[in-house]
């Protein structure tokens, strides 16, 4: 009997798909191996290479404030930096009024903020100074017993002459004469040092004695070793000319009717033209600062809360005057002091000049302190440099393009970054100075879009291909 084709063709087939289902475990897994999945075929496509150019549109620039400057090799000062504050100059800026002998406040002439000159009126105090009141009638006495002593004088000196009289006798009455002349002289010297003015002493020595003495200002204070610029143009005033130092009444001591005694503070004068920044380091930053007191290197400053455009231009250089010697026991840091010659002006009210300072005690600072001198280097705002883990990079323009290029910083601090002067950045190109941290989060969208290097990039951030 002949078996058609078609059922041979069949059993074959039913032969091969039974020897399939039982033998699947192996080929299945065979199968899977070598089959490659759609990730794969993705792969093997050309990969789209890395973006390192991005081209801004004018807005754009202007939006992210874009500023691009060459590139020039220079010298930088590496720092550390030292927090600090500015303070009073002990013995320049505050000076102490203090009463010149026992009284009782009867008059207040300055109050605090007022504005006083050297010889202005402070205080008027009653005496109540017996020693005061004695030193008045023994230079009474003294004057008029110079008069008696002098009539004498004359009155004998025709019966000396004529021999009625010892010559004796008035050589007697010059060697009083010059007794009385000596204690004149020491009771005035006692009573100006006691703030009684000259004209006030003629009084006395005519019997008006004084009762009440005018406290004044103090003059400028006598010091070979003072700047000189200092003392010439010592607190100008707006619109004023500069008339002598100007002291500020900061602090009353005392009381209206208050009985006072000699040498008691009745109020406290300031003036802040000069100052002191003082710093504070730890003992281990002193090498740092010995070295860059004993060179004169001048250190960098940054005043907090400072108003800078409403005052000229700070055109002064500052260097570290000394090193305290001392640690505090709290802060474990000690002092370093650098001066500083303050701003001032003027404003008038009610009938009243008041003194507006630029820098007030208290005021912070931070403090640059050279350590070391970097050369031939290339120095860059801190928002000029972008990092990505230990990659550095800066942005070169090229008119509209924005070239991505890898550096090696050397040193970096808050303000500033210093890349070495290699191969990597040429001398002479315009490099941004800030907003690199936009630029690179624009070119990382750029290469996760898989966007071509040469696109355009509106001011909005958005990218598309050039067009």
């Amino acid at each position: 009997m002949r078996i058609p084709k078609s059922l041979c063709f069949l059993g074959v087939m039913a032969g091969l798909g039974a020897g399939a289902f039982f033998t699947r475990d192996r080929w299945i897994v065979l199968i899977a191996s070598r089959t490659t999945p759609s990730e794969a075929v993705e792969e093997a496509a050309t990969p789209i290479p890395e973006a390192s150019v991005l081209k801004l549109s004018p807005q754009a620039r202007k939006n992210l404030g874009l500023v691009a400057k060459a590139a020039k090799p220079q010298t930088y000062w590496r720092t550390i930096q030292v927090p600090g504050a500015i303070v009073d100059r002990p013995g320049r800026s505050d000076r102490g009024v203090t009463a010149p002998a026992v009284g009782a406040v009867v008059q207040i002439h300055a109050f605090p903020g007022d504005t006083v000159k050297p010889g202005d009126r402070l205080f008027t105090l009653r005496l109540f100074s017996e020693y005061l009141q004695n030193t008045q009638s023994e230079l009474f006495k003294a004057t008029r017993e110079t008069l008696l002593v002098k009539e004498q004088k004359v009155r004998l000196a025709d019966a000396a002459k004529n021999g009625a009289i010892p010559e004796s006798r008035i050589v007697e009455l010059d060697n009083q004469l010059r007794r009385q002349s000596a204690a004149i002289q020491a009771y005035r010297q006692d009573l100006l040092t006691r703030g009684i003015t000259p004209s006030q002493i003629d009084g006395v020595t005519e019997g008006k004695f004084v009762s009440t003495i005018e406290v004044v200002a103090p003059p400028p204070v006598a010091d070979v070793k003072r700047e000189p610029e200092i003392e010439q143009t010592a607190f100008p005033l707006v619109d004023q000319p500069a008339a002598g130092p100007v002291y500020e009444v900061q602090e009353l001591k005392v009381d209206l009717g208050q009985q006072v005694q000699a040498g008691q503070l009745l109020s406290m004068l300031s003036n802040h033209h000069s100052l002191y920044i003082e710093g504070h380091a730890f003992k281990q930053e002193a090498p740092f600062l010995e070295r860059a007191t004993q060179n004169d290197w001048p250190i960098q400053v940054e005043f907090a809360e400072d108003d800078q455009a409403h005052w000229p231009s700070l055109e002064q250089s500052f260097q570290i005057r000394h090193l305290a010697n001392s640690i505090d026991p709290t802060s474990r840091t000690f002092d370093f002091f650098i001066p500083l010659t303050n701003q001032s002006r003027g404003y008038e009210k009610e009938g009243q000049t008041f003194l507006v300072w630029r820098f007030r005690p208290g005021q912070r600072v931070r403090l640059h302190v050279p350590v070391e001198e970097l050369k031939d280097v290339l120095v860059l705002p801190s928002d000029a440099v972008v990092r990505e883990g230990p990659e550095a990079y800066v942005f070169r323009q090229n008119g509209d393009l924005f070239n991505r290029i890898a550096v090696h910083v050397l040193y970096e601090d808050r303000l500033h970054v210093v890349l070495a002067n290699d191969d990597s950045i040429t001398p002479g190109l315009y490099l941004a100075q800030n907003a690199a941290a936009s630029l690179n989060r624009v070119l990382k969208a750029q290469a996760a879009n898989g966007v071509r290097a040469d696109v355009h990039v509106h001011a909005d951030g958005t990218v598309h291909g050039a067009h």
